[in-house]
Formats: C-alpha cells, structure tokens, sequence
C-alpha cells in the first residue's frame, strides 16, 4: 500500500480517496493545491492513503460477504499500520478524518466506529449507507445482510447506538457534512446528520448548489471544511 504526505505539521488529516481512485488523484485535481495554504503554514498535514475498493465494496466477481470482509481487511491496515504511522511523523496528538464521495464513506465510517482515535471528521457529497440504492446508485452488497455489513453503515448503527462510553467519544468529535443540493446521497446526509442530532451528537450540514460531486467543487469545499 502506498500513500503521499503533504506539509510539515499541524492537524494530521487522513484523507481517504474518492470511489475506486488512487493516493495521488487529489494532488492531480488540484485538491492538495487548494489546500496549500493551510498545508505550508503548518496547521494540517494531509496523509493521502490508497484505496481498495474495487476489491472490497464494488468487486462484483465477489460473493457480498467477501466484499466486507475484504473492506474489514482494509480497515485493519488503517488501524494497525496507517494510524501508527500518522502517529510517528506527526505528534500534534490531533487526528482527523476527510474524504470525497466514497472516501467520505470511509472517512466517516472509520471516525464514528473508533472515535476516541479523532478530533474531527469530514465527509464531502458522501454516500453513508452503502445498502442504500438512491438514484442510478445500487446496493453495493447486492441485497446481503450481516453483523458486518450492519455494523459498517453509519446510517444504519448510529440510529442504535446506545454505549454510553462510545456516545460520549462520539460527542467529542467535530462532525461536518457537505453535499449537494441536487446530489443523489443529500437525503442519506440530512438522515445522518439528524441521526447524529436525536443521539445529542452535534453536528455541521452543508448544502451546495447543483449537484457538487465532482473536483471542481471540492477544491472549493476541502479548504471550507478540512
């Protein structure tokens, strides 16, 4: 696996890449440029890391139960490899998460299930509910249900958590959310955002004009909101 890190110091920011792409497709949208600012004034350090969804959550070829656990594999790299070595470049103690359209999914999946590793959390024209089939979108787990595919769907466990530790971790994340007006996944964003309001999870949410889901509104959105 392979990954990119951009800036010196500051806020360490794992970003997540969008549905199927790569390490290096946010410096070649010019996202990372956006973010430039912030990035030579040291106040975030962005860890660009890669992705394997089109071995987990969109590999067809795959039975569903295959799909997530291949996903689990991923998060288990993330948690075990990725984390520890945020935590030896950058020793500001403050993590967070942020994607765009599927990385805003892992962004936030991540940060809901394991929030005492975060400050902050990200998600950009995100798609939390991956059984959800809005729009020309499909069910990435094709009708298959599990503890698994449960307890990886944010708009699916949030409406249950009732751990009182884990509430409180949870509250003290910064949870923000944009999307687009127009964008397929704005009513699986405003359900997880009042999800996250009936648990008293505070939250921020975004709309943009038009449908937003594409690079040209992301450069404008990352620095808003990362």
């Amino acid at each position: 696996m392979e990954l990119l890190i951009f800036g010196h110091q500051g806020r360490a920011v794992l970003f997540f890449p969008t549905r199927m792409a790569r390490f290096y497709d946010y410096e070649n949208w010019g996202i990372v440029e956006s973010l430039g600012t912030q990035i030579n004034n040291g106040e975030i350090q962005l860890f660009c890391v890669d992705s394997i969804d089109a071995e987990s959550f969109y590999n067809e070829n795959a039975f569903p139960s295959v799909r997530i656990d291949r996903h689990l594999s991923y998060e288990k790299y993330i948690l075990e490899e990725v984390i520890p070595f945020i935590q030896s470049k950058n020793t500001g103690g403050f993590i967070e998460t942020a994607g765009c359209s599927m990385g805003a999914y892992h962004a936030m999946n991540l940060a809901l299930k394991h929030p005492w590793l975060f400050k902050k959390a990200v998600g950009i024209s995100g798609r939390y509910d991956l059984t959800d089939a809005p729009g020309d979108f499909k069910d990435l787990l094709s009708g298959f249900r599990s503890d698994e595919v449960y307890f990886n769907m944010p708009a699916q466990y949030i409406a249950n958590l009732n751990d009182q530790e884990l509430l409180t971790s949870t509250k003290n994340l910064e949870i923000i959310l944009a999307v687009g007006e127009t964008d397929p996944f704005l009513n699986g964003n405003q359900h997880l955002s009042n999800l996250l309001w009936s648990k008293g999870v505070s939250n921020q949410f975004h709309t943009w004009g038009s449908n937003a889901h594409r690079p040209h509104y992301w450069r404008m959105m990352a620095p808003l909101y990362i």
